[in-house]
Protein backbone atom coordinates (compact mmCIF):
# COMPACT_ATOMS: atom_id res chain seq x y z
CA UNK A 1 0.00 0.00 0.00
CA UNK A 2 2.86 2.44 0.82
CA UNK A 3 4.51 1.74 -2.56
CA UNK A 4 1.27 2.68 -4.33
CA UNK A 5 1.13 5.97 -2.49
CA UNK A 6 4.77 6.75 -3.43
CA UNK A 7 3.99 6.05 -7.07
CA UNK A 8 0.86 8.19 -6.91
CA UNK A 9 2.74 11.23 -5.64
CA UNK A 10 5.37 10.69 -8.32
CA UNK A 11 2.66 11.07 -10.94
CA UNK A 12 1.21 14.07 -9.12
CA UNK A 13 4.64 15.72 -9.22
CA UNK A 14 4.87 14.96 -12.95
CA UNK A 15 1.48 16.57 -13.63
CA UNK A 16 2.36 19.59 -11.50
CA UNK A 17 5.65 20.10 -13.37
CA UNK A 18 3.84 20.02 -16.69
CA UNK A 19 1.39 22.67 -15.51
CA UNK A 20 4.22 24.85 -14.19
CA UNK A 21 6.10 24.64 -17.51
CA UNK A 22 3.08 25.78 -19.49
CA UNK A 23 2.49 28.63 -17.06
CA UNK A 24 6.14 29.82 -17.38
CA UNK A 25 6.02 29.86 -21.20
CA UNK A 26 2.90 31.98 -21.15
CA UNK A 27 4.50 34.47 -18.76
CA UNK A 28 7.60 34.87 -21.02
CA UNK A 29 5.67 35.54 -24.27
CA UNK A 30 2.72 37.66 -23.12
CA UNK A 31 2.68 41.40 -22.58
CA UNK A 32 0.39 41.99 -19.62
CA UNK A 33 -1.42 45.34 -19.59
CA UNK A 34 -3.73 46.56 -16.89
CA UNK A 35 -6.74 45.45 -18.90
CA UNK A 36 -5.20 42.03 -19.43
CA UNK A 37 -4.71 41.69 -15.68
CA UNK A 38 -8.35 42.40 -15.12
CA UNK A 39 -9.29 39.93 -17.85
CA UNK A 40 -7.04 37.25 -16.30
CA UNK A 41 -8.56 37.83 -12.88
CA UNK A 42 -12.01 37.23 -14.32
CA UNK A 43 -10.77 34.13 -16.13
CA UNK A 44 -9.09 32.90 -12.94
CA UNK A 45 -12.29 33.47 -11.02
CA UNK A 46 -14.27 31.44 -13.55
CA UNK A 47 -11.63 28.70 -13.43
CA UNK A 48 -11.84 28.52 -9.64
CA UNK A 49 -15.62 28.36 -9.81
CA UNK A 50 -15.39 25.41 -12.19
CA UNK A 51 -12.94 23.73 -9.81
CA UNK A 52 -15.27 24.23 -6.87
CA UNK A 53 -18.23 22.91 -8.84
CA UNK A 54 -16.16 19.89 -9.95
CA UNK A 55 -15.19 19.18 -6.35
CA UNK A 56 -18.82 19.40 -5.19
CA UNK A 57 -19.83 16.79 -7.75
CA UNK A 58 -16.85 14.57 -6.84
CA UNK A 59 -15.64 14.44 -10.46
CA UNK A 60 -11.97 14.01 -11.42
CA UNK A 61 -10.85 14.28 -15.04
CA UNK A 62 -7.88 12.32 -16.49
CA UNK A 63 -6.58 12.20 -20.05
CA UNK A 64 -6.32 8.91 -21.89
CA UNK A 65 -2.52 9.22 -21.75
CA UNK A 66 -2.61 9.66 -17.97
CA UNK A 67 -4.89 6.63 -17.61
CA UNK A 68 -2.50 4.51 -19.68
CA UNK A 69 0.49 5.77 -17.70
CA UNK A 70 -0.95 4.72 -14.35
CA UNK A 71 -2.52 1.50 -15.76
CA UNK A 72 -6.07 2.04 -14.59
CA UNK A 73 -8.24 -1.07 -14.81
CA UNK A 74 -12.02 -1.27 -14.74
CA UNK A 75 -14.23 -4.06 -13.49
CA UNK A 76 -17.44 -4.82 -11.62
CA UNK A 77 -18.64 -6.39 -8.39
CA UNK A 78 -17.85 -10.03 -7.61
CA UNK A 79 -20.18 -12.42 -5.83
CA UNK A 80 -17.97 -14.14 -3.26
CA UNK A 81 -18.23 -16.22 -0.12
CA UNK A 82 -16.67 -14.13 2.64
CA UNK A 83 -16.80 -15.29 6.22
CA UNK A 84 -18.50 -12.55 8.16
CA UNK A 85 -18.61 -12.33 11.94
CA UNK A 86 -20.38 -10.65 14.80
CA UNK A 87 -18.39 -9.12 17.63
CA UNK A 88 -19.37 -10.05 21.16
CA UNK A 89 -17.98 -9.65 24.66
CA UNK A 90 -18.53 -11.68 27.77
CA UNK A 91 -16.88 -13.81 30.43
CA UNK A 92 -15.82 -17.34 31.23
CA UNK A 93 -18.77 -18.78 33.12
CA UNK A 94 -19.82 -21.86 35.03
CA UNK A 95 -23.22 -23.52 35.53
CA UNK A 96 -24.44 -24.04 39.11
CA UNK A 97 -23.50 -27.75 39.07
CA UNK A 98 -19.84 -26.84 38.55
CA UNK A 99 -19.61 -25.55 42.14
CA UNK A 100 -18.96 -27.98 45.00
CA UNK A 101 -19.05 -27.15 48.69
CA UNK A 102 -16.97 -29.33 51.02
CA UNK A 103 -18.66 -30.02 54.35
CA UNK A 104 -18.06 -32.43 57.18
CA UNK A 105 -20.55 -35.26 57.58
CA UNK A 106 -20.08 -35.42 61.34
CA UNK A 107 -19.40 -32.57 63.78
CA UNK A 108 -15.95 -32.49 65.28
CA UNK A 109 -12.52 -30.93 65.47
CA UNK A 110 -10.27 -30.52 62.41
CA UNK A 111 -6.91 -32.29 62.57
CA UNK A 112 -4.10 -33.18 60.16
CA UNK A 113 -5.33 -30.83 57.44
CA UNK A 114 -3.16 -30.60 54.34
CA UNK A 115 -1.83 -27.35 52.92
CA UNK A 116 -4.55 -25.76 50.78
CA UNK A 117 -4.55 -22.40 49.01
CA UNK A 118 -7.00 -20.73 46.66
CA UNK A 119 -6.32 -21.57 43.03
CA UNK A 120 -4.81 -24.97 43.82
CA UNK A 121 -6.12 -27.95 41.85
CA UNK A 122 -7.51 -30.83 43.95
CA UNK A 123 -8.23 -34.37 42.74
CA UNK A 124 -11.48 -36.13 43.62
CA UNK A 125 -11.06 -38.54 46.55
CA UNK A 126 -8.08 -36.77 48.12
CA UNK A 127 -8.09 -36.68 51.94
CA UNK A 128 -8.07 -33.03 52.96
CA UNK A 129 -8.19 -33.42 56.78
CA UNK A 130 -9.67 -35.53 59.57
CA UNK A 131 -12.67 -34.86 61.81
CA UNK A 132 -12.19 -36.05 65.43
CA UNK A 133 -15.15 -36.75 67.73
CA UNK A 134 -15.48 -39.28 70.61
CA UNK A 135 -19.17 -39.68 69.72
CA UNK A 136 -18.03 -41.77 66.77
CA UNK A 137 -16.96 -44.42 69.28
CA UNK A 138 -20.46 -44.45 70.78
CA UNK A 139 -21.94 -45.00 67.30
CA UNK A 140 -19.73 -48.01 66.75
CA UNK A 141 -20.49 -49.33 70.23
CA UNK A 142 -24.22 -49.08 69.54
CA UNK A 143 -23.76 -50.99 66.31
CA UNK A 144 -21.97 -53.89 68.00
CA UNK A 145 -24.48 -53.92 70.87
CA UNK A 146 -27.39 -54.18 68.44
CA UNK A 147 -25.62 -57.00 66.61
CA UNK A 148 -25.18 -58.93 69.88
CA UNK A 149 -28.83 -58.37 70.87
CA UNK A 150 -29.97 -59.60 67.46
CA UNK A 151 -27.97 -62.79 67.84
CA UNK A 152 -29.50 -63.39 71.30
CA UNK A 153 -33.01 -62.87 69.96
CA UNK A 154 -32.40 -65.20 67.04
CA UNK A 155 -31.18 -67.90 69.46
CA UNK A 156 -34.21 -67.35 71.70
CA UNK A 157 -36.68 -67.76 68.87
CA UNK A 158 -34.91 -70.96 67.82
CA UNK A 159 -35.54 -72.40 71.30
CA UNK A 160 -39.16 -71.22 71.19
CA UNK A 161 -39.68 -73.02 67.91
CA UNK A 162 -38.34 -76.21 69.47
CA UNK A 163 -40.79 -75.90 72.34
CA UNK A 164 -43.62 -75.11 69.95
CA UNK A 165 -42.97 -78.33 68.14
CA UNK A 166 -43.35 -80.09 71.46
CA UNK A 167 -46.73 -78.37 71.85
CA UNK A 168 -45.69 -76.48 74.92
CA UNK A 169 -48.18 -73.65 74.21
CA UNK A 170 -45.72 -70.77 73.85
CA UNK A 171 -46.89 -69.35 70.50
CA UNK A 172 -47.34 -65.91 72.03
CA UNK A 173 -43.70 -65.67 73.18
CA UNK A 174 -42.45 -66.70 69.75
CA UNK A 175 -44.41 -63.90 68.05
CA UNK A 176 -43.00 -61.35 70.50
CA UNK A 177 -39.47 -62.50 69.73
CA UNK A 178 -40.06 -62.22 65.97
CA UNK A 179 -41.20 -58.65 66.48
CA UNK A 180 -38.12 -57.79 68.53
CA UNK A 181 -35.84 -59.33 65.88
CA UNK A 182 -37.42 -57.21 63.13
CA UNK A 183 -36.89 -54.07 65.23
CA UNK A 184 -33.24 -54.93 65.88
CA UNK A 185 -32.59 -55.54 62.19
CA UNK A 186 -34.05 -52.16 61.31
CA UNK A 187 -31.91 -50.45 63.95
CA UNK A 188 -28.80 -52.22 62.68
CA UNK A 189 -29.50 -51.21 59.06
CA UNK A 190 -29.97 -47.63 60.16
CA UNK A 191 -26.72 -47.41 62.07
CA UNK A 192 -24.86 -49.25 59.29
CA UNK A 193 -25.99 -46.56 56.85
CA UNK A 194 -24.87 -43.82 59.23
CA UNK A 195 -21.42 -45.31 59.82
CA UNK A 196 -20.92 -45.89 56.10
CA UNK A 197 -21.97 -42.30 55.41
CA UNK A 198 -19.40 -41.07 57.94
CA UNK A 199 -16.72 -43.11 56.18
CA UNK A 200 -16.42 -46.00 58.65
CA UNK A 201 -16.24 -49.55 57.26
CA UNK A 202 -18.73 -51.57 59.35
CA UNK A 203 -17.07 -54.80 58.24
CA UNK A 204 -13.89 -53.75 60.03
CA UNK A 205 -15.46 -52.67 63.33
CA UNK A 206 -15.25 -56.11 64.95
CA UNK A 207 -11.69 -56.71 63.72
CA UNK A 208 -10.09 -53.38 64.60
CA UNK A 209 -10.26 -50.90 67.49
CA UNK A 210 -12.90 -48.21 67.31
CA UNK A 211 -11.95 -45.17 65.26
CA UNK A 212 -12.41 -41.70 66.72
CA UNK A 213 -11.89 -39.70 63.52
CA UNK A 214 -13.13 -39.79 59.96
CA UNK A 215 -11.50 -38.42 56.79
CA UNK A 216 -12.66 -35.23 55.07
CA UNK A 217 -12.52 -36.19 51.38
CA UNK A 218 -12.71 -34.01 48.27
CA UNK A 219 -16.01 -34.92 46.56
CA UNK A 220 -14.87 -33.69 43.12
CA UNK A 221 -11.86 -32.56 41.13
CA UNK A 222 -11.34 -28.87 40.52
CA UNK A 223 -9.82 -25.61 41.68
CA UNK A 224 -10.13 -24.37 45.24
CA UNK A 225 -11.80 -20.96 45.33
CA UNK A 226 -12.45 -20.62 49.09
CA UNK A 227 -10.70 -22.09 52.15
CA UNK A 228 -12.32 -21.91 55.61
CA UNK A 229 -10.48 -24.63 57.50
CA UNK A 230 -7.62 -24.96 60.01
CA UNK A 231 -6.46 -27.44 62.61
CA UNK A 232 -8.26 -27.29 65.96
CA UNK A 233 -11.38 -25.75 64.44
CA UNK A 234 -14.71 -27.20 65.56
CA UNK A 235 -17.00 -27.66 62.57
CA UNK A 236 -20.60 -28.66 61.94
CA UNK A 237 -22.17 -30.24 58.85
CA UNK A 238 -23.75 -26.92 57.80
CA UNK A 239 -20.33 -25.18 57.67
CA UNK A 240 -18.73 -24.74 54.22
CA UNK A 241 -15.07 -25.63 54.68
CA UNK A 242 -13.97 -25.34 51.06
CA UNK A 243 -15.43 -24.41 47.68
CA UNK A 244 -14.24 -26.23 44.57
CA UNK A 245 -15.13 -25.37 40.99
CA UNK A 246 -14.70 -27.75 38.08
CA UNK A 247 -13.40 -26.35 34.80
CA UNK A 248 -14.89 -29.35 33.00
CA UNK A 249 -18.11 -27.32 32.84
CA UNK A 250 -16.43 -24.05 31.87
CA UNK A 251 -18.17 -22.25 29.02
CA UNK A 252 -18.41 -18.90 27.27
CA UNK A 253 -21.11 -16.45 28.26
CA UNK A 254 -21.40 -13.89 25.46
CA UNK A 255 -23.75 -10.95 25.07
CA UNK A 256 -25.05 -10.40 21.52
CA UNK A 257 -26.97 -7.27 20.57
CA UNK A 258 -30.61 -7.45 19.57
CA UNK A 259 -29.92 -6.50 15.93
CA UNK A 260 -27.55 -9.47 15.49
CA UNK A 261 -29.36 -12.25 17.35
CA UNK A 262 -31.28 -13.43 14.29
CA UNK A 263 -27.96 -14.29 12.61
CA UNK A 264 -26.79 -16.60 15.41
CA UNK A 265 -27.19 -20.37 15.03
CA UNK A 266 -26.14 -23.34 17.14
CA UNK A 267 -22.82 -24.79 15.98
CA UNK A 268 -21.33 -21.55 14.62
CA UNK A 269 -17.61 -21.23 15.31
CA UNK A 270 -16.29 -18.79 17.90
CA UNK A 271 -12.79 -17.36 18.18
CA UNK A 272 -11.90 -15.38 21.27
CA UNK A 273 -9.06 -13.92 23.27
CA UNK A 274 -8.68 -13.43 27.02
CA UNK A 275 -6.83 -10.10 27.39
CA UNK A 276 -5.74 -10.89 30.94
CA UNK A 277 -3.92 -14.01 29.70
CA UNK A 278 -2.32 -12.48 26.61
CA UNK A 279 -3.08 -12.50 22.90
CA UNK A 280 -3.49 -16.25 22.39
CA UNK A 281 -6.53 -17.13 20.27
CA UNK A 282 -8.91 -19.81 21.56
CA UNK A 283 -11.72 -21.62 19.76
CA UNK A 284 -15.26 -22.63 20.62
CA UNK A 285 -18.74 -22.89 19.16
CA UNK A 286 -22.26 -21.69 19.88
CA UNK A 287 -24.04 -24.22 22.09
CA UNK A 288 -27.12 -22.53 23.55
CA UNK A 289 -28.95 -19.36 22.49
CA UNK A 290 -30.59 -17.72 25.48
CA UNK A 291 -34.33 -17.04 25.57
CA UNK A 292 -34.20 -14.03 27.89
CA UNK A 293 -33.76 -10.47 26.58
CA UNK A 294 -31.78 -8.00 28.66
CA UNK A 295 -33.81 -4.79 28.48
CA UNK A 296 -31.05 -2.66 29.99
CA UNK A 297 -28.25 -3.69 27.61
CA UNK A 298 -30.47 -4.74 24.65
CA UNK A 299 -28.63 -8.07 24.46
CA UNK A 300 -29.26 -11.81 24.52
CA UNK A 301 -26.94 -14.23 26.33
CA UNK A 302 -25.17 -16.86 24.21
CA UNK A 303 -23.53 -19.91 25.80
CA UNK A 304 -20.53 -21.31 23.96
CA UNK A 305 -18.65 -24.59 24.25
CA UNK A 306 -14.84 -24.48 24.64
CA UNK A 307 -12.75 -26.56 22.25
CA UNK A 308 -9.73 -26.66 24.55
CA UNK A 309 -8.85 -26.31 28.22
CA UNK A 310 -7.63 -22.91 29.36
CA UNK A 311 -4.60 -22.74 31.63
CA UNK A 312 -4.43 -21.00 33.98
CA UNK A 313 -8.14 -21.05 34.65
CA UNK A 314 -9.73 -18.04 36.33
CA UNK A 315 -13.48 -17.70 36.55
CA UNK A 316 -15.27 -14.55 35.29
CA UNK A 317 -12.35 -13.35 33.14
CA UNK A 318 -13.36 -10.88 30.42
CA UNK A 319 -13.22 -12.21 26.87
CA UNK A 320 -13.36 -10.55 23.45
CA UNK A 321 -14.99 -12.82 20.86
CA UNK A 322 -16.05 -13.13 17.25
CA UNK A 323 -18.97 -15.37 16.27
CA UNK A 324 -18.41 -16.51 12.69
CA UNK A 325 -21.52 -16.62 10.55
CA UNK A 326 -22.13 -19.40 8.07
CA UNK A 327 -20.57 -18.13 4.83
CA UNK A 328 -22.95 -16.71 2.23
CA UNK A 329 -22.54 -14.83 -1.06
CA UNK A 330 -21.76 -11.12 -0.73
CA UNK A 331 -21.02 -8.26 -3.12
CA UNK A 332 -17.28 -7.59 -2.96
CA UNK A 333 -14.45 -5.64 -4.60
CA UNK A 334 -10.65 -5.96 -4.38
CA UNK A 335 -9.31 -4.15 -1.33
CA UNK A 336 -7.25 -1.74 -3.46
CA UNK A 337 -10.42 -0.50 -5.19
CA UNK A 338 -11.66 1.09 -1.94
CA UNK A 339 -10.18 4.39 -0.79
CA UNK A 340 -10.12 5.24 2.90
CA UNK A 341 -10.05 9.00 3.52
CA UNK A 342 -10.40 9.79 7.21
CA UNK A 343 -13.64 8.22 8.39
CA UNK A 344 -15.05 8.00 4.86
CA UNK A 345 -14.66 5.27 2.27
CA UNK A 346 -15.43 5.45 -1.41
CA UNK A 347 -14.75 4.02 -4.86
CA UNK A 348 -14.21 5.62 -8.27
CA UNK A 349 -16.36 4.92 -11.32
CA UNK A 350 -16.20 6.12 -14.93
CA UNK A 351 -17.41 5.36 -18.44
CA UNK A 352 -14.21 4.22 -20.22
CA UNK A 353 -16.08 4.04 -23.55
CA UNK A 354 -17.02 7.72 -23.53
CA UNK A 355 -15.79 9.89 -26.40
CA UNK A 356 -13.10 12.51 -25.99
CA UNK A 357 -9.46 12.76 -24.98
CA UNK A 358 -10.27 12.67 -21.26
CA UNK A 359 -12.44 10.57 -18.93
CA UNK A 360 -14.36 11.86 -15.94
CA UNK A 361 -14.23 9.80 -12.74
CA UNK A 362 -16.93 10.02 -10.11
CA UNK A 363 -16.33 9.38 -6.40
CA UNK A 364 -19.09 7.27 -4.74
CA UNK A 365 -19.37 6.76 -0.97
CA UNK A 366 -19.51 3.16 0.27
CA UNK A 367 -19.60 1.32 3.60
CA UNK A 368 -16.97 -1.46 3.84
CA UNK A 369 -17.87 -4.55 5.83
CA UNK A 370 -15.83 -7.76 6.15
CA UNK A 371 -12.58 -8.59 4.34
CA UNK A 372 -11.28 -12.00 3.30
CA UNK A 373 -8.74 -13.16 0.74
CA UNK A 374 -8.00 -9.68 -0.57
CA UNK A 375 -11.67 -8.83 -1.19
CA UNK A 376 -13.94 -6.60 0.87
CA UNK A 377 -17.72 -6.80 1.00
CA UNK A 378 -19.43 -3.41 0.96
CA UNK A 379 -22.71 -1.55 0.81
CA UNK A 380 -23.36 1.08 -1.84
CA UNK A 381 -24.94 4.35 -0.76
CA UNK A 382 -26.08 5.16 -4.33
CA UNK A 383 -26.48 3.39 -7.66
CA UNK A 384 -23.76 3.33 -10.28
CA UNK A 385 -24.27 5.95 -13.02
CA UNK A 386 -25.48 4.52 -16.31
CA UNK A 387 -22.64 3.12 -18.42
CA UNK A 388 -20.10 3.43 -15.59
CA UNK A 389 -17.64 0.76 -14.50
CA UNK A 390 -15.72 0.53 -11.24
CA UNK A 391 -12.02 1.28 -10.99
CA UNK A 392 -10.51 -1.88 -9.51
CA UNK A 393 -6.86 -0.89 -10.02
CA UNK A 394 -5.32 2.57 -9.88
CA UNK A 395 -7.74 4.15 -7.40
CA UNK A 396 -4.93 5.61 -5.32
CA UNK A 397 -3.46 7.39 -8.35
CA UNK A 398 -6.85 8.98 -9.06
CA UNK A 399 -7.09 9.91 -5.39
CA UNK A 400 -3.62 11.50 -5.50
CA UNK A 401 -4.52 13.40 -8.66
CA UNK A 402 -7.67 14.76 -7.00
CA UNK A 403 -5.59 15.95 -4.05
CA UNK A 404 -3.18 17.59 -6.49
CA UNK A 405 -6.09 19.54 -7.98
CA UNK A 406 -7.14 20.69 -4.51
CA UNK A 407 -3.63 21.92 -3.71
CA UNK A 408 -3.40 23.75 -7.05
CA UNK A 409 -6.76 25.37 -6.40
CA UNK A 410 -5.64 26.53 -2.95
CA UNK A 411 -2.42 27.96 -4.44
Amino acid sequence: MNLNIIYSFFFVLLFACQNTSRSTDEDNHTDHSTDNHLHEDETSSDHHSEKAMSSDHEVISLTRDQMNTISIEFGSFSEMKINDFIKATGTLGLPPNAYTSVNTKFPGVISNSIKMVEGEYIQKGKILAYIENPDLILKQESYLTLQAELIYLQQSIARQETLANAKAGIEKNRQSLESDIAIKKAQIQSIEKQLTYYGIDVGEIEKNPFVDKIPLISPSSGYITAVNIHNGQYVNPQDQLLEIISNEHLHLELDVFEKDIALIEKGQKITYTIPALGSKMYNGEVEIIGKEFNLENKTVRIHGHLDEEIQPFIKDLFIDAKIWLNGGSVTALPEEAIIQDGESSYIYTANPDSEGKSVEFKKIMVIPESTSGGYTSLRMLEDLPSGHKIVIKGSYYIYAHSKSGELEHEH
